[in-house]
C-alpha cells in the first residue's frame, strides 16, 4: 500500500500526464489556412514627380526609391519618369494565417468556419462610380505659397460647398468627378466616376473660408478637387461567396487606361442591387462562335475561355470597385465577367 504522501505525489503525476494528452490531442485538430497576398497599385506620373518624391510619399522613406525602381523595370533611367507614365506602387507581400479548432470532443465535428483574406493596403485611394453624384461639402480654391502640385503637409484653403458644415479636426476625402461614364454598345449613362486625390484636415476657420492641412496624398491634389466625409476602409478585404449566374462587363480602368492588366483598378456594371459585395471574386473570360464545319448560317457558341480572376473591393448600387488579380493577357474596357466556373 502506498503511504498518503506517495499516494497524493502519484495522483499529481496522473493529472499532468492527462492534461499533457489533452494538449497535444488540442493542438492536433488544429488546422492552419494560409493565404498569401501581395499589395500594391498602379500610379500615373504627374508632372514634376520622381522616384525620390513617390517612394517618401507612399513608403515614408524617400530612400527606398531603388525598390521602387526595381518593380518597374520599363524605367530604364531612375531619374527621369515622364507624365502619363504608369508605375506600380508596391507595398510588398505577406501570409495571413487563420486557426480553426475542434475542441471538446473526440469525434470529428465540422471545424469552425476558416476566414480568408486579401490584404490590399491602399484599399482608401481607390474611387467609384456612382449613379448620382457625391454632393460635397467643400471645394480647395487656393494652397498657401501658390503650389503648383498640391501633396502631404501643404495647406489648402477650403470654401463651403454645401451640405453639412465643415468641422476642425475632421478629416475629408478629397476627391475630383470626372466625365459622366456611359455604356459603349447602348449609350446610355451608367455613372459618374469619382476619383480620389487624398486627405485633408480641417484646421482652422475664418468667415467665408477654412483652413486644411493635406494629411495624405494619394495622387496630385489639384485646386477645385472636393471634399467629401473621410470614411476608413479596412485593407483587410473577407474573402465571401460570389453569387451564382451573374453575368457583366467591365466598364473601365479607374485610370482610364485602354489596356487593363494585373494589379489595376477597374469597374464593373454590377453592384449590390444584383448581390455583389466586397470580397467576391468573379472570373473574366470570351466566348467566340463557330460554325464548326457545318454547312450551316448559324454559328454556335463554343466554351468560354477564362483568361483572368478579378476581387470586389468596394460596392455601390449599380457598379463596384474592383482588383484584377490575375490575367492571361490584355484586358479591355467591355471585357465580359460572369461567376466562377467549376
Amino acid at each position: 500500500m502506498y503511504s498518503n504522501g506517495k499516494f497524493k505525489i502519484m495522483t499529481c503525476l496522473c493529472i499532468l500526464a492527462a492534461l499533457i494528452v489533452f494538449s497535444v490531442h488540442l493542438f492536433a485538430q488544429e488546422s492552419k489556412d494560409t493565404v498569401a497576398h501581395e499589395a500594391g497599385f498602379y500610379y500615373t506620373v504627374q508632372k514634376g514627380d520622381t522616384l525620390w518624391d513617390l517612394s517618401d510619399r507612399f513608403s515614408d522613406s524617400p530612400w527606398r526609391w531603388p525598390e521602387l525602381w526595381s518593380e518597374n523595370r520599363q524605367i530604364t533611367n531612375p531619374h527621369l519618369v515622364y507624365p502619363g507614365e504608369r508605375i506600380r506602387i508596391y507595398h510588398g507581400k505577406g501570409i495571413d494565417t487563420f486557426v480553426s479548432k475542434n475542441v471538446g470532443t473526440d469525434r470529428p465535428i465540422k471545424n469552425e468556419t476558416v476566414k480568408k483574406t486579401h490584404y490590399y493596403s491602399p484599399i482608401n485611394s481607390i474611387g467609384f462610380i456612382r449613379k448620382k453624384p457625391v454632393t460635397p461639402q467643400g471645394i480647395i480654391f487656393k494652397v498657401k505659397d501658390d503650389k503648383e502640385l498640391i501633396s502631404a503637409g501643404d495647406l489648402v484653403y477650403v470654401r463651403q460647398k454645401g451640405g453639412d458644415p465643415l468641422l476642425i479636426g475632421r478629416k475629408y476625402t478629397v476627391y475630383r468627378t470626372l466625365r459622366p461614364v456611359v455604356d459603349q454598345k447602348t449609350k446610355t449613362p451608367i455613372g459618374t466616376q469619382h476619383y480620389l486625390t487624398g486627405v485633408v484636415e480641417i484646421t482652422k476657420k475664418e468667415p467665408g473660408f477654412a483652413l486644411g492641412r493635406v494629411v495624405q496624398s494619394y495622387r496630385s491634389i489639384a485646386i477645385n478637387d472636393l471634399l467629401m466625409p473621410y470614411e476608413k476602409r479596412s485593407p483587410r478585404i473577407a474573402l465571401t461567396e460570389s453569387i451564382k449566374g451573374l453575368n457583366g462587363k467591365i466598364i473601365s480602368a479607374e485610370e482610364n487606361v485602354n489596356n487593363i492588366g494585373d494589379e489595376t483598378i477597374a469597374f464593373i456594371d454590377k453592384g449590390s442591387k444584383d448581390g455583389v459585395t466586397s470580397g467576391q471574386s468573379y472570373s473574366i473570360y470570351y466566348q467566340e462562335r463557330d460554325k464548326n464545319g457545318m454547312e450551316t448560317k448559324k454559328n454556335s457558341l463554343l466554351s468560354p475561355v477564362v483568361y483572368g480572376t478579378l476581387l470586389v473591393l468596394h460596392t455601390e448600387q449599380t457598379t463596384s470597385t474592383v482588383l484584377v488579380i490575375r490575367t492571361e493577357q490584355s484586358i479591355q474596357p467591355g471585357a465580359t465577367i460572369c461567376s466562377p466556373m467549376e
